[in-house]
């Protein structure tokens, strides 16, 4: 599970020039993503049931050409329907016992954490393959994110002898990518990192 985690996308057609999602991942996935996560969420995100169920359809079937993960966030429902290698799920989403009781046996299953109590009770759940922990520094892709957490709660998670999968999300970028990944972070987790990205192979590249 940690390789799969290096460079983690998450997108939704809200996120992508000219809302081309599946366009968008496919140079993705040549380029060297290990992991994506269909994220229709916010101002642009698609509303209509069957316009979402097919475009996520679209982006499993390339993952699978590319032997990429492909995970759903939070909609338990659409995972289970698609046979979704993952699906990851937020503090204020369906509780995570619920989630891991359906979906356990037959995908992995991540869970967002950021506080150290929450990624002590995250570690000790059974059935669950990741956490992701963040925003560590601001972000403007999610319109609902909380106060960045900083570096601290990575050193501080693995300091605290937890050893369950890492990654990390929030504002991460080429920049500061080394420093998180020192910190105790297994992978990253990225949005406008990679969907405004000059050149997507190299930053790609760089992430890694």
């Amino acid at each position: 599970m940690r390789q799969e985690l290096a460079v983690y996308l998450i997108a939704g057609t809200q996120d992508v020039a000219k809302a081309n999602l599946v366009g968008f991942l496919e140079k993705a996935l040549q380029v060297g993503i290990t992991c994506f996560q269909f994220r229709e969420k916010g101002v642009g995100s698609l509303t209509e049931r069957v316009k979402m169920i097919e475009t996520a359809r679209k982006c499993q079937l390339l993952c699978q050409s590319y032997g990429v993960p492909f995970f759903v966030n939070d909609d338990v429902e659409l995972a289970l329907m698609l046979g979704a290698d993952g699906v990851h799920v937020g503090q204020d989403d369906r509780p995570i016992q619920e989630v891991i009781e359906l979906c356990g046996a037959k995908m992995k299953v991540g869970l967002s954490v950021g506080s150290l109590q929450e990624a002590t009770e995250a570690s000790n759940l059974q059935g669950l393959d990741y956490i992701g922990v963040g925003p560590i520094f601001a972000t403007s892709s999610k319109i609902d994110a909380k106060a960045p957490v900083g570096l601290t709660l990575l050193e501080e998670i693995r300091q605290a002898g937890i050893e369950c999968p890492v990654v990390a999300i929030g504002g991460i970028t080429t920049e500061n990518v080394s420093a998180v990944l020192q910190a105790g972070a297994d992978g990253v987790a990225v949005i406008s990192a990679l969907t405004e990205a000059a050149n997507l192979e190299e930053e790609v590249a760089e992430l890694k």
